[in-house]
């Protein structure tokens, strides 16, 4: 049996989905591959009897962990000791029946492959480990799969949670380059949101360092930045920090920063956007976003940049006047939470996947040779806007606000 579950600022979702074509998109690139050569998910024929094609596999999916909790649960998790920051790559496999913006979980134990996300792999890394490891897969890349995308979780969020949506984004938004979860320590509960602000704060020099450390790969194209809810002010001030010790755009490796349901105070967001310009920044707001409204009511009803409406000229003016971008996925909701709309909506995590797989002409061929030394040719990529995301189909399409 599997159950999707959603729960406020986590960023698990209920995923059921009409039955249709269950057919993935061929291999995606980079860091998403199967584990047998040149398959591709398929559907079987009405009973199956005839069909003599090869059975589906799971489809697999690479992250690196860089973690500032003292501990992580689950069963392949090791109670840390010490500061710092922690390291890890962890193998997840995807069933063959994946339906994008799901997270196909059981109701107990660690699941099946043919059937649910399961971890597949799990091994610790030193900083140096990390590192070489890093470098290793950015090497031979070409082009945008040369890219990192960094996934930093919101509040609430355990640490198998944001592992399963890292996971689930790479997959779904068919993103070619290495995905990389930056993790921090949150309590798992609604009435922890002061003690994980605290933690948030605590974890921005760490963030600010993963960043400064991503940004010296040899080849390394550009690092986005896909940021959730509480999440959002964390990158906001890590890059607020970076920008004030030199280094604003990561040595001009900074791409994609989007910010999904950004948890931050709107006098806030002006001061961080004002430091940090002239990145490309994009809000995915939600007019109707119940978690934001219980935010803004703990800030003594200060607006939420996330919870901004759109369809309102004068909403859309305060964020677009301090150099952001503002997409609505009002559109999408379905009137309940509407805080992870940025995730389990497949025409919106589709969107942001053409965002981030939009080839820059300038680096097409560009490709990552590592040489004996470690350092590589290939010059740091000027920065360039977005691309306007856009979709297919009957629902709403995922355009800039007008």
């Amino acid at each position: 049996m599997i159950v999707a579950v959603r729960r406020h600022g986590r960023g698990l979702r209920s995923a059921c989905r009409p039955l249709g074509v269950l057919a993935l998109c061929a291999l995606l690139a980079g860091c998403i591959e199967t584990d047998v050569e040149g398959a591709a998910n398929y559907v079987g024929s009405i009973g199956g009897l005839m069909d003599h094609s090869p059975p589906a596999r799971p489809s697999v999916v690479q992250i690196f962990i860089a973690s500032t909790r003292k501990g992580e649960s689950g069963a392949a998790a090791q109670e840390a000791s010490g500061e710092g920051t922690r390291y890890a790559l962890t193998t997840l496999t995807f069933p063959p029946g994946h339906q994008p913006g799901a997270i196909e979980r059981p109701m107990w134990g660690s699941g099946n492959a043919s059937d649910h996300v399961v971890v597949a792999g799990r091994r610790e890394l030193d900083a140096d480990e990390f590192r070489a490891e890093l470098a290793s897969h950015i090497s031979g890349r070409i082009g945008v799969n040369r890219d990192i995308l960094v996934f930093v979780h919101g509040f609430n969020t355990s640490f198998e949670e944001a592992r399963w949506r890292a996971g689930q984004i790479a997959a779904d938004s068919h993103f070619g380059g290495v995905p990389i979860l930056f993790t921090w320590p949150t309590h798992g509960g609604l009435l922890a949101y002061a003690s994980d602000k605290d933690s948030a704060t605590a974890s921005r020099d760490a963030l600010e360092e993963l960043l400064a450390d991503l940004a010296k790969t040899p080849g390394l194209g550009r690092i986005h930045i896909l940021a959730h809810s509480m999440g959002a002010w964390l990158t906001m001030e890590a890059l607020r920090q970076a920008s004030i010790a030199g280094n604003r755009d990561l040595n001009g490796h900074l791409g994609e920063v989007m910010l999904a349901a950004p948890d931050i105070d709107l006098d806030v967001f002006a001061k961080q956007m004002a430091r940090i310009e002239p990145a490309k920044v994009t809000v995915f707001a939600t007019a109707n976003d119940r978690a934001l409204s219980l935010s803004s009511w703990i800030a003594d009803a200060r607006q939420r940049v996330g919870a901004i409406d759109p369809s309102k000229a004068k909403d859309k003016a305060e964020i677009e006047k301090l150099g952001a971008k503002v997409y609505d996925l009002s559109a999408f909701s379905d009137g309940l939470i509407g805080h992870g709309l940025y995730a389990d909506t497949p025409d919106v995590i589709h969107a942001i996947g053409m965002q981030l797989t939009a080839p820059r002409a300038q680096e097409v061929n560009t490709v990552s040779v590592i040489d004996a030394t470690g350092s590589d040719g290939a010059p740091s990529p000027p920065s360039v806007g977005l691309a306007t995301p856009s979709t297919t189909g009957a629902t709403p399409s995922i355009t800039p606000a007008q």
